[in-house]
C-alpha cells in the first residue's frame, strides 16, 4: 500500500492536502477539537490583553490617554470572547473561516492601537510584538494562511505605528523589523511543520481506518465463505437434508444426551419403494423430484427436535430423541400415510409413492449409534421382503420391548 505522503499530496506553503475533498475530511475530523482550543486560547490571549491596563496606569496615571486605553482594551477583551464563545459553539474550518479569524485582527488592531496611546513604552511593546506574532503561530489554532495574512497585518502596522507616532530612528526601525521578520520566519515555518505533521497523522490513521475495513470485509467474507462450504459440507445437494456425516454426528450427540438423562431415544430408516423402477420408467430427473417431495414431506412431519438426513441413494434416516418406540411408530406411520397421499405429477400416471420404514431404539443403555442403525436396517430390509408399505420395528431394543 503506498504511504499517505504519496497518496495525499502536501501543499508546500500552507501544510493542506491538495485534494480539497481530503482537506474537507480532515477539517471535519478535527473540528470538535480546534473549537475548543481555540475558545480557551483566544479568551486567555483576551484577559491577557486586558490586564496589561495595570501597567497603563502606571506608566501614564489617570489621564486621557488612561481612559482611551482602557476603552480601547475593554471593546478588544469583549469583542474576543464574544467570538471565544461563537467559535465553541459553531466554528467552522471550512465554511466559517472568518470566524477563526477575526479575533486575531482584533488582537492585531489592539496591539497597534497601543503605539500611538502610549509611545514611550516603545520597548515594551516590540517584546509585547514578538510575543503576539509566535501566540498566533503556535497558540491559537488556526490555519496557516489565516495566522500569516493576520501577523502580516500585525507587523505592518505595528512598523508603521511606530514610524509615524513613537518618532524613531531608521537603525531602531531597521532592529524592529528584523526582529519582526525574524519572528514572522520562524513562527511560520514551525506551524508550517505542524499543519504537515499533523494532516500526515490524519492520513496514516486514514489509512489504518482503511485497512481495518479492509480487514473486517475480508474476514466478514471469509465466515460467509466457510458458512457456505459447511452448508455445502452438511447438507446433501439435492433434498437439503442432512448429509450422512453431518446427520452422524448430530444424531450422536442426542443419542449421548439421551443416555446421559436416561430418556428414550429411538430411530427410523425410510427406503422409497420400487424407486430403480421409477428411475428406470420415468428417468433420474424424475426419481430426483421423487426424493425432494418425500424429503419435504419428511421435514413436515418431524418436531424441531428430531433429526433426519439422506443416507444414501433412496434411504433417509431420522433420529428421534426422547421418544418411546410407539411414539416413534406413531410418527412413522404418519410420515408413511402423507407419503402416500403424494399426487405426483402427471408424469407418473398411475403410480402411488410408498416407503418402507424400519425403526430402531427404546432406553438405549449402552448401544451406540452404528448398532441402532444395523438394528434398524434389518428391520427395514424385514420390511421389503414382507411386501413393503409398511413399518417395521426391530426385534431388538435395548432394554425397551416392542408391542
Amino acid at each position: 500500500m503506498s504511504s499517505p505522503t504519496r497518496r495525499y499530496l502536501l501543499h508546500q506553503l500552507t501544510g493542506q492536502f491538495r485534494e480539497t475533498t481530503k482537506e474537507a475530511i480532515y477539517r471535519r475530523e478535527v473540528a470538535h477539537r480546534v473549537r475548543l482550543e481555540s475558545g480557551l486560547a483566544i479568551s486567555v490571549a483576551a484577559l491577557v490583553f486586558g490586564m496589561f491596563a495595570i501597567s497603563d496606569y502606571h506608566y501614564i496615571g489617570v489621564s486621557t490617554e488612561l481612559y482611551l486605553l482602557l476603552a480601547m482594551r475593554m471593546v478588544v477583551v469583549v469583542s474576543c470572547l464574544v467570538l471565544a464563545f461563537l467559535i465553541v459553539r459553531a466554528g467552522d474550518y471550512n465554511r466559517r473561516i472568518w470566524l477563526h479569524a477575526l479575533p486575531l485582527w482584533i488582537l492585531a488592531s489592539g496591539i497597534i492601537l497601543i503605539v500611538p496611546l502610549r509611545p514611550d513604552s516603545l520597548p515594551t511593546q516590540v517584546t509585547a510584538l514578538l510575543v503576539a506574532i509566535m501566540a498566533f503561530y503556535l497558540l491559537i489554532p488556526n490555519l496557516l494562511p489565516v495566522v500569516a495574512i493576520a501577523n502580516l497585518y500585525l507587523s505592518v502596522g505595528f512598523l508603521t505605528a511606530a514610524v509615524t507616532m513613537a518618532d524613531i530612528s531608521a537603525v531602531v526601525t531597521l532592529r524592529i523589523l528584523l526582529l519582526v521578520v525574524m519572528a514572522n520566519v520562524v513562527g511560520f515555518f514551525a506551524l508550517l511543520r505542524l499543519e504537515k505533521l499533523q494532516r500526515k497523522q490524519f492520513a496514516l490513521l486514514e489509512d489504518e481506518r482503511v485497512r481495518n475495513r479492509q480487514l473486517s470485509e475480508e474476514i466478514t467474507h471469509r465466515k460467509s465463505l466457510e458458512a457456505q462450504l459447511r452448508w455445502v459440507a452438511e447438507r446433501d445437494a439435492l433434498t437439503g437434508l442432512d448429509s450422512r456425516r453431518h446427520f452422524m454426528t448430530r444424531a450422536q450427540g442426542l443419542l449421548h444426551r439421551s443416555r446421559h438423562k436416561k430418556t428414550p431415544f429411538s430411530l427410523f430408516m425410510i427406503d422409497v419403494d420400487h424407486f430403480k423402477a421409477i428411475n428406470d420408467t420415468w428417468g433420474h430427473s424424475q426419481g430426483d423430484r421423487v426424493l425432494t417431495a418425500i424429503a419435504e414431506t419428511c421435514k413436515r412431519s418431524l418436531r424441531p427436535q428430531d433429526v433426519i438426513g439422506r443416507f444414501g441413494g433412496e434411504e433417509f434416516i431420522v433420529a428421534l430423541p426422547e421418544t418411546h418406540l410407539q411414539d416413534a411408530q406413531i410418527v412413522a406411520e404418519r410420515l408413511q400415510s402423507k407419503v402416500a397421499e403424494l399426487e405426483m405429477m402427471e408424469d407418473m400416471p398411475n403410480h402411488r409413492l410408498t416407503v418402507t420404514i424400519g425403526i430402531a431404539g427404546g432406553l438405549v443403555g449402552e448401544v451406540d449409534l452404528d448398532d441402532l442403525i444395523q438394528q434398524a436396517d434389518r428391520a427395514l430390509y424385514a420390511g421389503k421382503h414382507g411386501g413393503r408399505n409398511r413399518v417395521v420395528l426391530s426385534p431388538k431394543v435395548g432394554n425397551e420391548g416392542c408391542n
